[in-house]
């Protein structure tokens, strides 16, 4: 990895300000130097002198590139070249994907991505994605699920000693993620063939239902799932009442956003749920079931963890329900939430157990969404399988109002507060 990694920017032009600014400052502390020690040089020789400024300048790369804890300095004295690598792993067998949210970019990952380094140094690599930033985020989930899905593909050739995979979505990009898993799965067929074949070496049933749930867990690109996690994510779209806290609960007001949806692209569309097409449910709606082409349910249930962080309260954006897959009468009540004493904005967590095939999504020939209940169905169809909920408050904090973007961590000096979410997330993580 480069220097450029940490400094690249949608503007190629900062690139040339910043080489600029790193000559000139170079050349600055030189002539200072220079002036400075003027009356000691004035009886070195012509090749003392060389000498002595070749290691002045030497010395002075070291020090600035120290700065930049990221980055080792490795000198080649014969070519005289200076090669800039990271301190990551050569080998690290874990790959984690970040993926940002509307009108977001990979810099919006890049405080969390420094603590899942400095946590798991010698494990991980992390890739912030890049495919899907700024005016792209409009393209729709489709869309910028396939981009996703080619990238992680790309990253994973780059590093081939990854074993393992995660995915950390904030807000919209964690839809992307649910797409773009859908796209990597593979099942499992070599322990399918062992169960088929009746390779279960105990009949006991404890051992048979092992023998069910390893049939079931697949890839996801070809590397063994562990975390799913999103953050102040709307798995359940923002068309539902109170699903959008700015809209205060007027009907008036969610039935008019749903109206003008599009005026975000086809995101704005699928968001709201108001993409049907040739008598098709949404596509958030198909993303809570297999389908012959795209099997969602069955690459969430393939991670070992799922976990969802959600905004109690201050969001403006994204609902408490939605968020947190949960009924408004399943919310925990405010007063009773307390706050942890190591993380003090989280105020509850809590691991729901699978809730099992007790209700069939309905089937897409049958999808009539005057009659259907869709929240409830998208509610039915996910919580089938287990989640973390790990609720957050950032009230009292001067950071509250920002709570979307604070919850990420999105930009350190303003969003500081969220660290402790930033932390809980790191320590917590499946490694």
């Amino acid at each position: 990895m480069n220097l450029t990694h940490y400094y690249k920017t949608e503007n190629p032009s900062s690139h040339c300000i910043f080489l600029v600014s790193l000559i000139m400052g170079s050349v600055e502390l030189q002539g200072t130097s220079g002036r400075r020690s003027s009356l000691e040089i004035v009886n070195k020789s012509g090749g003392e002198l060389k000498e002595m400024n070749s290691e002045k300048k030497s010395n002075k790369k070291s020090s600035y590139f120290r700065k930049f804890g990221c980055l080792k300095i490795e000198e080649n004295n014969e070519k005289g070249s200076v090669v800039e690598t990271t301190g990551e792993p050569v080998n690290p067998t874990h790959l984690i994907i970040m993926v940002n949210g509307i009108v977001g970019s990979a810099q919006d990952w890049k405080f969390a991505a420094k603590q899942f380094l400095k946590k798991y140094p010698r494990d991980v690599v992390v890739h912030r994605s890049k495919v899907n930033s700024s005016m792209l985020t409009f393209d729709g989930v489709d869309v910028m699920g396939d981009r996703l899905a080619e990238e992680v593909i790309s990253v994973k050739k780059r590093h081939p000693s990854v074993q393992k995979i995660s995915f950390v979505g904030h807000s919209l990009g964690g839809l992307i993620a649910r797409y773009a898993i859908a796209r990597l799965y593979e099942r499992d067929i070599t322990k399918e063939i062992s169960h088929e074949t009746g390779n279960c070496k105990s009949d006991e049933s404890e051992d048979k239902d092992n023998c069910v749930q390893e049939k079931s867990r697949g890839t996801i690109a070809g590397l063994e799932p562990m975390n799913f996690i999103t953050s102040a994510t709307p798995h359940l779209g923002s068309r539902f009442h109170k699903q959008v806290p700015m809209f205060c609960g007027f009907y008036t007001l969610e039935k008019a956003a749903a109206r003008i949806a599009g005026f975000l692209g086809r995101t704005g569309k699928h968001l709201f749920l108001t993409d049907v097409d040739g008598g098709k449910p949404p596509l958030l709606f198909q993303m809570t079931s297999d389908s012959e082409n795209l099997n969602f349910i069955s690459a969430l249930e393939s991670f070992k963890r799922r976990v969802a962080y959600a905004n109690a309260s201050f969001d403006h954006i994204v609902g408490w329900c939605t968020s947190s897959l949960r009924r408004r009468d399943e919310l925990p009540k405010r007063h009773h939430l307390s706050r942890h004493e190591k993380y003090p904005h989280i105020v509850n967590v809590k691991t729901t157990e699978n809730a099992g095939p007790q209700h069939e999504i309905s089937e897409v020939k049958a999808y009539d969404c005057k009659t259907i209940d869709m929240e409830e169905e998208m509610i039915r169809g996910l919580t089938k399988l287990s989640w973390e909920r790990v609720d957050v408050n950032l009230s009292g904090s001067m950071q509250r109002f920002l709570a979307h973007s604070t919850i990420q961590v999105k930009i350190s000096c303003i969003n500081s507060d969220g660290a402790d979410v930033v932390q809980h997330m790191v320590d917590n993580f499946l490694l």
